[in-house]
């Protein structure tokens, strides 16, 4: 073999090893590395929840009244209890007695209450603890309990009013009650017109009102929410009542009311 031809074949060689070498080092070393970072898979997001309708009623027998977003549960009407609830409201109307209370409507039925949808015109002092308020036909219309209410200047105090011809048509935009809203609502029903003369809160003008009213039908026997001032008024109803006005003022005047 001449001299051209070994050099020939031992380069090859050592080309050969080196690139075996260089392999199996790469190879070693293969352990040591890191493993590429994996794309983490994608989570779902939480699923929209779908709007849960409130229930119809409230596990209580109470029935909810989503009229115009109103929102909350009172009992049907012809539900009877054997007595009334707390906190109620005595009236007078077309010769018939109805209670008042959280804008429920009672009536006396057999030895108990039963609750009712109170007559058109029937007057009361304040509206009830939640109600809507709704516009049809540019007059606004204080709605709670299937029943609607109207503000009546001439008396002093919101009438329970026909509902509008179109209840379920959409309603103008809401308004709050009057600029100047009746006195509060004590139970008491008279003609006099009080005004705090030394920063009395509406609830303590309430309150002297109803002490007042109770002292004032002690002395004369005259009660404004019976007919005819009650059966303890004899004689002239008229006369009863002017004397009941008179103790009434007085006494309000002495707590620091000013008394029209």
């Amino acid at each position: 073999m001449n001299k051209a031809l070994k050099t020939a074949l031992l380069s090859a060689s050592l080309l050969f090893c080196g690139a075996t070498a260089s392999t199996l080092a790469g190879a070693a070393d293969e352990p040591n590395r890191a493993p590429a970072a994996r794309p983490a898979a994608a989570r779902p997001g939480p699923a929209p929840r779908a709007n849960v309708a409130r229930p119809t009623f409230d596990g209580r027998g109470q029935v909810l009244d989503s009229r115009y977003n109103h929102g909350r549960y009172y009992p049907p009407a012809g539900t009877a209890r054997a007595t009334l609830p707390e906190g109620y409201r005595p009236y007078f109307h077309g010769g018939n007695r109805y209670y008042f209370s959280g804008g429920v409507w009672y009536a006396p039925r057999g030895a108990g209450f039963v609750v009712i949808a109170p007559p058109v015109g029937l007057v009361v002092g304040v509206l009830p603890p939640y109600y809507s308020t709704v516009w049809f036909g540019g007059v606004p219309y204080y709605y709670a309990d299937n029943v609607y209410y109207t503000w009546q200047p001439d008396q002093n105090g919101y009438a329970v009013a026909n509902p509008p011809s179109d209840p379920d048509a959409p309603a103008d935009a809401p308004s709050p009650p009057p600029d100047q809203p009746p006195p509060p609502d004590n139970g008491v029903q008279n003609d006099l017109m009080i005004y705090p003369k030394n920063g009395q809160t509406k609830e303590q003008e309430s309150a002297d009102q109803f002490e007042c009213n109770n002292w004032a039908k002690g002395q004369t026997g005259f009660d404004p929410t019976q007919p005819a001032g009650g059966s303890a008024v004899a004689g002239n109803p008229d006369v009863a009542r002017s004397n009941y006005d008179r103790a009434m003022s007085a006494c309000l005047q002495g707590r620091g009311y000013q008394v029209n």
